[in-house]
């Protein structure tokens, strides 16, 4: 029997059991570099050219960034100082249905912060030339409108907005938003959140679990019960959004739009709801 065969469940249970990879390690069935940094080059086509000898190309002309350095990093180093491959390693299970990741399986959480630059702005100031205003349930947020990141996050509240309408409980987990562009390091970390770039957003803290907040340790943290409703969940993940709630070192608040890890998971045929 082999990893290749198995369900996304039972490869997560047999790596760790036949010592196959380290926690949150890539699975044997995941998808090859080249193909993961494909998906991330049609997923930013605004930006990113093509991918060549190790390196990744920009529309721009300006200097290339490798791919994979060739570090071997534990993976607290790799959240600190993790390259393009090591951002892309991890596949995240997008899907309506709840996961509870293996230790330290932390997927779209280890971030290259040079291809963010590359891909946002590389100073508070730029980033903050291309914010728009996008109403959110009668508040009025600042996104980035690079990357058509305003438009996905419009997308997601249209589809909330729907969704409130038939269930109007759902409101008082959307609002009032905790913030979207905020110029800051993650916390504990040398390395600049996502609401750096105007891409990620938090929603309602009252119902918020966070790693931090619960007492955890990097490496170390205790279990959480899940208080927002998974339709809010799989309505941002269809539209290329990420949530903190499928890491190991939650974040149930928090949504940034990573679209390059739902191409990934789909290339690997992965999702949360898979046995």
């Amino acid at each position: 029997m082999t990893a290749g065969v198995l369900k996304y469940g039972q490869r997560l249970l047999a790596a760790a059991v036949f010592g196959w990879l380290p926690a949150g390690a890539v699975l044997a069935a995941a998808p090859s570099l080249e193909a993961r940094v494909a998906a991330l080059i049609a997923a930013y086509p605004e930006t990113l050219s093509t991918a060549e000898d190790g390196k990744l190309l920009f529309k721009d002309g300006g200097p290339p960034l490798v791919i994979d350095d060739g570090r071997k990093r534990d993976h607290f180093e790799r959240l600190a100082t993790g390259d393009i491959a090591d951002s892309l390693e991890q596949i995240y299970p997008a899907g309506a249905c709840e996961t509870r990741p293996v230790r330290n399986d932390d997927p779209g959480r280890i971030r290259n912060e040079a291809l963010l630059k590359r891909l946002f702005g590389a100073s508070a100031k730029a980033v903050a030339a291309d914010l728009v205003k996008l109403d959110w349930f009668g508040e009025s947020l600042r996104v980035t409108k690079r990357q058509g990141v305003n438009r996905a996050l419009q997308a997601v509240r249209d589809d909330l907005t729907a969704a409130v309408q038939t269930d109007p409980a759902l409101k008082r987990y959307l609002t009032p938003s905790s913030g979207t562009f905020n110029w800051r390091k993650v916390a504990g970390q040398p390395n600049l959140s996502v609401h750096s770039f105007g891409a990620a957003i938090d929603i309602n803290t009252r119902f918020a679990n966070y790693w931090v907040w619960s007492g955890g340790k990097p490496g170390k943290v205790p279990t959480y019960d899940n208080q927002y409703p998974m339709l809010i969940v799989d309505i941002f993940e269809r539209h290329g959004f990420i949530w903190g709630g499928r890491w190991y070192h939650y974040d149930t608040m928090h949504f940034e739009y990573r679209p390059e890890l739902m191409a990934i998971a789909r290339q690997a045929g992965i999702s949360a709801c898979t046995p």
